[in-house]
């Protein structure tokens, strides 16, 4: 590994720190280095607060003239709820700048590093980019689409049952993999369920990490019950599609589908699934009237089998979790 691409995985530690308050804005680190060292690092804010690149400067101060800026996302060159970083990056004296990935925010695209360039800055780009595109991936996938990325959770015994034959779902994973799936939550800006999981379960659907309780958008697919305790919270009946593009314009970067069967069994039969977080409980139910996590998903011939790539295995207390990417 080179010196920039560790340097690099560094600023991905550091915004990672930002992920729960940095959205609709990507959660951005960054780092002044001088002869090698990190002398000031510094991650998004909340909205309308400092861009990672102006928190290290002014972390930095007079160290950054004639310094390396790490930034793993390309620097905005437009002036909008902040001013534009090109120009704070210029006006702090860097002499180089190491960029993770290009944004393809239509408003950024590459404009950043040009305008760095002209101004006789050295720009590097592509150091840890796959690290990076990891992260961001939500980001990412927004700005190309305007839709927001889609995760869907599924929690089921090893024979993949999500409901047993009296309708019961809680708990089929420990209080380890709970806690974690609630970290998950808190990454999406909206949950999606259907009505009937509302009906039976009565989620509040919030994210409670350590002291915080985050709030994301709850969308009932149907109508929720007045008392329900997921209120408020948008009702939708319509294409899933059409949804997704709602919620991309207003600024949801991520969604989380929570389910039930029939509503997991819908975005994936639309093919609107971009990542499974699939936890795996040791038990198992048998099918007898028992529920399926995909129970309204056809399959008629092995020809039409549906593949992804798994892309991570955690043991999470006595449960498993798998990432696996559609």
């Amino acid at each position: 590994m080179t010196l920039d691409e560790t340097l690099m995985a560094r600023a991905v530690a550091v915004g990672e720190t930002a992920r729960l308050d940095a959205p609709p804005n990507p959660w951005v680190g960054a780092l002044v280095v001088v002869d090698g060292v990190v002398v000031a690092e510094g991650a998004t804010q909340a909205p309308g607060r400092n861009h990672a690149e102006v928190e290290a400067l002014g972390r930095a101060g007079d160290a950054a003239r004639g310094a390396t800026l790490v930034v793993t996302l390309e620097p905005c060159d437009h002036v909008g709820r902040t001013g534009a970083c090109t120009q704070a990056i210029l006006d702090a004296g860097i002499a180089r700048v190491v960029v993770g990935v290009v944004d393809p925010d239509p408003q950024v695209a590459g404009r950043g590093v040009a305008r760095l360039r002209a101004a006789g800055v050295d720009v590097e780009v592509g150091a840890g980019s796959q690290l990076v595109r990891e992260q961001l991936a939500a980001y990412l996938w927004h700005r190309r689409t305007g839709r927001p990325y889609v995760v869907a959770k599924v929690a089921a015994t090893l024979d993949g049952v999500v409901a047993m034959a009296d309708g019961t779902s809680q708990w089929i994973t420990g209080e380890a993999a709970r806690a974690d799936a609630h970290e998950l939550r808190a990454r999406s800006q909206a949950i999606v369920v259907g009505a009937a999981t509302v009906r039976s379960d009565d989620p509040r659907l919030t994210a409670r990490v350590g002291a915080r309780v985050l709030e994301p958008l709850r969308v009932v697919l149907g109508r929720a019950p007045q008392d329900a305790r997921v209120r408020p919270c948008l009702e939708y009946e319509g294409d899933l599609a059409d949804l997704l593009d709602d919620l991309g314009a207003r600024g949801v970067l991520q969604v989380l589908v929570e389910g039930g069967a029939t509503t997991t069994s819908a975005f994936v039969e639309t093919g609107l699934v971009n990542r499974f977080a699939w936890y795996v409980a040791p038990a198992w139910a048998g099918g007898t009237n028992t529920r399926s996590a995909l129970a309204a998903l056809s399959t008629t011939t092995m020809g039409a089998l549906r593949r992804g790539r798994v892309v991570g295995v955690a043991r999470i207390g006595e449960d498993v979790r798998l990432d696996v990417e559609v």
